[in-house]
């Protein structure tokens, strides 16, 4: 037999699961445990006490006088035996008429109306008296097996099985209370919910989240209280004009901040978050995010709650309806008919159970218990059924506090909240601090104003190539709020930084004119904003989704340069203005890089004040360049990279241009050229790293070329028509195969930069040195073997490349290039070597550089 504590175990759960048992739980549970002890105590009655006593129904002749009242009256007998001296004797109380029973007489001739004793009968009891053998006591061995076939034929089932019954029951009711925190499917959810609600509730984070939320509230029943005249010297006196709009991303109302419609209060800490209990809670974040998507996924939990409690009502149902048909059954007295008239002389007899009286009262309890027990699980049904408990809404909580974004929830997750909510709602209220970005972000703001302080911010500022101070931060939560403080920055660079927010403190910045955002989505406090609308003037959004450029960027109306790095196919090309690029009246350069296929239309919009066009295609085909013939007002234009072939049409409308870039492209002929006539004021024609095998005449209708690139092409030859621009001042042909210099080179007396590197040039013609004011003369790696001693006609020569040349020597007449020096002379050390020492001192005046390292 096993004890109580061992099933009383079947209902054991860990004691932080209480959190998941609601009321009706606990008490069902504690009915439980008494229905558990009826059941066991009634059993042990059963085990000891029970037993049934009968006695024979005497039917006789004799018996027919006996009044009708007393007729069929049961003789209640009371055997006793004695074993201390081997003598046993029988005394029988008769009641009514029934004879007397004669002692140690069998009970079959004792009970016969008729019988008298004989003389046989004397001797046998004579015998019995001198006998010295063991008695068998057949006549009680009777008696017994009597009382055992009544009590398995006479007495009913139910009150011989009632105890294990009712253990089996509740046992039933005890596994289908408890199967959801036994189950593998559910049971590992739950632990893992009440692991996480467990530290959530006892976090620091919890504490000083919800107490800031406490101070905000009464410091906005303060300012309330203040009236409306202190107002206007917080309000944000920015004009409306360029203001952003109803659909312009800013940050929404969340705690304190600049606002044009509410006052800045400073919020004093209420607590210090050391660096372990700000790691513990972060991680506690990520913890709270990753259940909850597992969680709603399923409502496995909510549905085998459900289930259960279905089961234990329909259990309750069937106890109830057999068990009430059973409670008149229970009876004292009981009837039996064994049918073994053949071994005991009589049909039937009258028994009597000792155990119905406590069997009835134990019944009428238990019936009373499950009753009860009956309608707690229809108020659990009426309870599941009564509200959506697969939605749960952090609504009252929002209100509450300062995290307006709490997220309700929903399936399994929303079922267990509702559950908690049942044993304390405190719970859940700290819990929802851990479902908020604003209390995250608030939480990640903590910690990295702990890590990055201002001195560390100093130590990372640096000066770029403008001689601009600058500071780059990568992957950090935020941006800190020192630095903001660093009031002399010129250069701000953001790169991987998801949840930057600039704050009003940006106002501080006075020297910040340049801003990078790459891959940062940042919003801006309306303050912000309005300082950035006024003083930014270069920015640099780079991104992977149209989507992420901050929408804000459209309205800075003093915006000069706008830099655009990332994905702009064709589907999303409608995109990139979002706003329209209407509002941006300053800007005067545009840089995209991306991969269109067609100039964006939204472009036109800034093409009144636009200079500058860049867009750099990265090997997609750019087909439709119909916009550019609005962009009248362009001065430099730059098209890389974007697989073309020929040179646009549309280019030749553009009569404010000046500078034409068309680097690595796919064009072959340049026979368009003859149209650049109409584009009087075109200086500067770069072609360079294209696919370009000859240069048509008709180049000399650009008067006006100063610059003229055209290096990494396929060239072998220099036509004579470059050699009439006469105001050609830079002249790249590096890197084809050009095998001679025309002698018209020296036609050319406004040249000043010539590089000729990387071709297969052996003689320089003597008209070279006739362009006099040359300061870049590039040769390297072509097959010259000589260098003519005219080189000193080049007074203003300041660079020349001779490296990977043929030479076997260098002239000494280099030494009268005033200008050159041994930092301007690219050579093999063995060449320089060949100078005379005279001409060494003079390439190294002011150099402090040892002849002997080289170049």
């Amino acid at each position: 037999m096993f004890t109580l504590a061992e099933v009383a175990s079947l209902s054991d759960i860990q004691p932080t699961y209480r959190i998941l048992k609601p009321w009706w739980d606990v008490f069902m549970d504690y009915l439980a445990v008494v229905m558990l002890m009826v059941a066991i105590f009634a059993g042990t009655m059963q085990l000891t006490k029970d037993q049934v006593v009968c006695l024979p129904v005497l039917q006789s002749t004799v018996n027919s006088k006996v009044q009708p009242d007393t007729a069929g009256k049961a003789d209640f007998t009371t055997v006793e035996t004695t074993t201390g001296q081997e003598e046993a004797s029988m005394r029988t109380v008769s009641f009514g008429s029934a004879p007397t029973v004669i002692p140690d007489i069998p009970l079959s001739r004792a009970t016969s109306p008729q019988y008298q004793p004989t003389e046989s009968d004397q001797e046998l009891k004579k015998e019995q008296k001198d006998s010295s053998g063991r008695k068998t006591n057949l006549d009680f061995q009777q008696y017994v097996f009597i009382n055992q076939m009544c009590y398995h034929l006479a007495l009913p089932w139910y009150s011989k099985y009632f105890p294990y019954l009712v253990l089996i029951h509740t046992i039933i009711l005890i596994v289908s209370s408890n199967f959801w925190f036994k189950y593998p499917k559910t049971c590992s959810k739950i632990e893992h919910f009440v692991s996480i609600l467990g530290k959530c509730f006892e976090s620091p984070w919890t504490t000083k989240a919800l107490s800031e939320t406490a101070c905000e509230d009464s410091e906005e029943n303060k300012q309330r209280l203040t009236g409306a005249q202190s107002l206007p010297k917080y309000v944000s006196t920015s004009s409306d004009e360029g203001s952003p709009s109803a659909s312009t991303p800013m940050i929404t109302k969340s705690g304190f901040k600049f606002s044009a419609d509410k006052p800045m209060i400073e919020i004093p800490s209420v607590t210090i978050l050391d660096k372990k209990d700000g790691e513990q809670a972060k991680a506690l974040f990520e913890k709270v995010r990753k259940f909850r998507a597992h969680v709603e996924d399923s409502d496995l939990i909510y549905k085998l709650y459900v289930g259960q409690t279905v089961i234990k009502t329909v259990k309750f149902i069937f106890i109830l309806c057999y068990t009430a048909n059973f409670v008149n059954t229970i009876s004292f007295e009981h009837i039996c008919n064994p049918k073994v008239e053949h071994l005991i002389g009589y049909t039937q007899f009258e028994c009597t159970h000792n155990m119905a009286y406590m069997l009835k009262k134990l019944l009428i309890s238990y019936i009373s218990l499950i009753c009860v027990y009956g309608f707690i699980c229809l108020y659990t049904l009426f309870w599941l059924f009564r509200i959506p408990l697969k939605e749960y809404s952090f609504e009252k909580v929002r209100e509450e506090s300062s995290f307006s974004d709490i997220p309700d929830v929903k399936n399994d997750f929303a079922f267990l909240l509702h559950m908690v909510d049942q044993y304390d709602q405190l719970y859940s209220k700290r819990f929802g601090v851990f479902l908020s970005e604003v209390s995250e972000n608030k939480l990640r703001g903590i910690s990295l104003n702990h890590e990055w302080t201002y001195e560390k911010l100093r130590q990372h500022v640096s000066r770029n190539a403008q001689d601009k101070q600058e500071l780059h931060l990568f992957m950090l939560s935020g941006v800190p709020d020192a630095v903001f403080d660093l009031t002399d920055l010129d250069v701000l660079k953001l790169e991987l930084i998801p949840e930057a927010k600039i704050t009003a403190k940006i106002s501080q910045m006075t020297n910040l004119q340049e801003l990078h955002l790459y891959h940062c989505p940042a919003k801006v406090e309306q303050t912000a904003f309005s300082f950035l609308r006024d003083h930014l003037r270069c920015l640099h959004v780079k991104f992977t989704d149209v989507a992420e450029i901050p929408a804000w960027v459209y309205l800075l109306k003093t915006l000069r340069e706008l830099y655009l790095i990332g994905n702009l196919n064709s589907e999303n090309n409608k995109m990139i203005g979002l706003e329209s690029l209407r509002e941006l009246r300053h800007l005067k350069i545009l840089h995209v890089k991306s991969n269109l296929t067609k100039i964006p239309p939204n472009i036109t919009d800034v093409a009144p004040h636009l200079t500058k066009l860049v867009i750099h295609n990265d090997g997609t085909k750019l087909v439709v360049l119909n916009s550019l013939k609005k962009m009248t007002n362009v001065a430099e234009l730059e098209l890389q990279n974007c697989e073309l072939e020929r040179i646009p049409h549309a280019i030749f409308s553009l009569s404010n241009l000046q500078e034409l870039d068309l680097k690595s492209n796919s064009i072959r002929t340049i026979e368009e050229i003859i149209s650049f006539q109409h584009l009087k004021r075109l200086t500067c024609l770069k072609l360079w790293h294209n696919k370009i095998v000859s240069i048509p005449s008709s180049i000399t209708h650009i008067k006006n070329l100063e610059s003229l690139f055209l290096s990494n092409n396929k060239l072998e030859t220099l036509p004579a028509a470059v050699f009439s621009l006469q105001k050609l001042r830079c002249l790249d042909v590096s890197y084809n195969s050009i095998a001679v210099i025309p002698v018209e080179i020296g036609l050319l007396q406004n040249l000043q930069h010539f590089h000729i590197t990387g071709n297969k040039v052996d003689v320089l013609p003597k008209q070279l040195f006739k362009c006099v004011k040359l300061r870049t003369l590039s040769l390297g790696q072509n097959c010259i073997t000589s260098i003519p001693d005219k080189v000193s006609q080049l007074l203003q020569l300041t660079y020349l490349e001779l490296k990977g040349n043929c030479l076997d020597r260098l002239p000494a007449t280099l030494g009268q290039c005033q200008l050159l020096r041994k930092s301007g002379l690219v050579v093999e050390d063995h060449l320089f070597d060949t100078l005379p020492s005279e001409v060494k001192e003079v390439l190294n005046q002011d150099t402090g550089i040892p002849f002997a390292n080289g170049i």
